[in-house]
């Protein structure tokens, strides 16, 4: 029950940082949004700071138990990478929520020094996670590359976060599936693979 309602408190967080701007989220709001006293809330977070750094990484957490799951059993680490690809961009729905919560971080760690720490960390991971499905490519002999899965990583996040930043403001040149496909398109010529191996895997179904 204490989990559920702590959990509760972040997802309000969440919504409320998605909604209405980081600046913008207040105790009681997110209290009342989560069906909790401020008391309880204030129970499971000191400061409205250590809120949000919280929702935030709880987002980030939640995200990647969801998206960035192990490959299923005998699954190519292309499928792998394609998924995890997928996964990175503003598509509607909880990643296009996720990707505005974490545009509203880069914001505020830009303006906030003690916020620069946690955008730094969870950058770490979710380069880690792409650097991880590249590298279990190489090993196996399935990517080839100059570079290596640390590298690539990097350049992918920059790719995606580049691109995606384009399609979450709804620039009329990148679409999110302009994006993926600029994506997978820098990947493929990277990775040595034929040209298209990583398109969407919802696409592919």
């Amino acid at each position: 029950m204490a989990t559920d309602a702590r959990e509760r408190i972040l997802e309000a967080a969440c919504d409320l940082i998605a909604s209405d701007g980081i600046d913008e989220v207040r105790i009681a709001r997110v209290a009342n949004r989560a069906r909790a006293s401020t008391a309880l809330v204030h129970h499971y977070f000191s400061t409205r700071e250590e809120l949000l750094a919280e929702a935030l990484t709880h987002s980030f957490e939640t995200a990647g138990s969801e998206r960035f799951a192990e490959a299923a059993e005998g699954e190519s680490a292309t499928r792998t990478l394609a998924r995890a690809i997928d996964s990175c961009l503003p598509l509607p729905g909880a990643q296009e929520r996720d990707w505005t919560l974490w545009v509203e971080l880069w914001l505020r760690a830009v303006r906030d020094e003690s916020m620069r720490p946690l955008a730094a960390d969870l950058y770490r991971r979710y380069t880690e996670w792409i650097g991880e499905a590249i590298e279990a490519g190489l090993r196996s002999g399935e990517f080839s590359a100059e570079r290596d899965a640390a590298e690539l990583a990097d350049l992918a996040v920059a790719v995606i976060d580049g691109a995606g930043v384009r399609a979450l403001v709804r620039d009329p040149a990148v679409s999110v599936e302009r994006a993926r496909a600029l994506v997978g398109e820098l990947l493929c010529d990277e990775l040595g693979l034929a040209p298209g191996s990583l398109a969407s895997v919802e696409s592919a179904r």
